[in-house]
């Protein structure tokens, strides 16, 4: 494992820290190409300045590509000299930023067109645990809301994913779960990664929700045994439901052919308006519009580690966190002005 590498201290044109790694001067290539093509000198490793150098800028058309070109080579040489961090979880944050958020990216923005509130909910820092309704026949949810974190939380933080025994046991899906930092929906990996500090997602309706069929949209299943609130409670974690309502219209689930499912391993095998009548075509999405919400945590803390002891405590935390989840998904339905607009 390689020691992490300091971040490009420049901001793109959003206003966001840039996440490439840096240079000696405290920038990645990109921006200190920039900054030597609008005749700014670049700092050098001691602070002064180094020589300054207008070269003709590049034409409009051709600097959007220019940019993907340049942080791309940047990107395949950390990976050919191995100077990128992988940890104990197989999580690697240079591949997420790079590769599997920017393939994320159309469908959060120009797709579904996500909305994002309550941000301010998630703290900049520290040990969570978020709370998920899930449904949509394929894990979308979840990977919208991690990306909502990472691209719109001041923090830019990552959402380390609680994951089902079938993501780490499918080809290709395995690896690259691990890598975008899911790991088993386990207590004692969840515990590990609040105790570091990290942000946690968790989906308690599991299957039950995502396979759910399309007349029971919006209506959460059960939420388990409350697993999730034993090591939010053994740990002094804060739990942060978050609402999705827009997810249930991607794939909207009108039967279930169970027998096929048992015979492939599956927990259901869903048919849509479009699936499996159009084939390939049939696994494109519907252009649903997303609101996420991220409602107030609920602290755990003032508790203590001894109130996992008391299933009352256990149970009550469980359905606190589901009816907040419920209540603001029903809310937010009755102001959303349609399934697509």
């Amino acid at each position: 494992m390689t020691p992490a590498q300091k971040r490009c201290r420049a901001r793109t044109r959003k206003g966001e820290r840039c996440r490439n790694p840096a240079g000696p001067d405290g920038l990645c290539a990109l921006h200190r190409r920039q900054l030597q093509a609008e005749g700014e000198p670049s700092p050098t490793a001691e602070g002064g300045a180094s020589a300054v150098h207008t070269p003709e800028p590049d034409p409009e058309l051709l600097a959007p590509f220019l940019k993907w070109a340049e942080e791309a080579l940047e990107f395949l040489g950390r990976r050919l000299l191995g100077e990128y961090e992988v940890d104990e979880f197989g999580h690697d944050p240079d591949l997420v930023e790079h590769v599997l958020a920017p393939l994320l990216r159309p469908l959060y923005r120009h797709w579904w067109r996500v909305e994002t509130r309550g941000l301010e909910h998630v703290p900049a820092s520290g040990p969570a645990l978020v709370v998920g309704n899930h449904a949509g026949t394929l894990p979308f949810d979840a990977l919208m809301v991690a990306l909502a974190l990472l691209d719109e939380h001041p923090a830019h933080r990552s959402l380390r994913m609680l994951a089902a025994d079938l993501a780490f046991g499918l080809p290709v899906v395995a690896p690259l779960a691990r890598k975008s930092g899911n790991t088993l929906a386990c207590a004692e990996d969840a515990t590990r990664l609040l105790e570091s500090g990290a942000l946690v997602g968790v989906w308690p309706e599991g299957y039950k929700g995502l396979g759910k069929p399309y007349r029971e949209r919006y209506q959460l299943q059960r939420f388990g045994r409350g697993g999730f609130v034993e090591v939010a409670v053994r740990t002094g974690s804060p739990i942060v439901p978050v609402a999705v309502v827009g997810s249930e219209e991607i794939y909207p689930m009108v039967a279930n052919l169970r027998r096929l499912a048992r015979l492939l391993g599956f927990p259901y095998f869903p048919v849509t308006p479009t699936f499996p009548a159009l084939g390939p075509l049939g696994a494109i999405p519907l252009p649903s519009k997303w609101l996420i919400e991220f409602c107030p945590p609920i602290e755990t803390a003032h508790l203590g580690p001894d109130a996992v002891l008391d299933p009352m405590v256990l149970f009550d935390l469980t359905d606190q966190v589901r009816d907040t989840i419920q209540q603001t998904v029903h809310r937010n339905l009755l102001l959303r002005r349609g399934v697509f607009g």
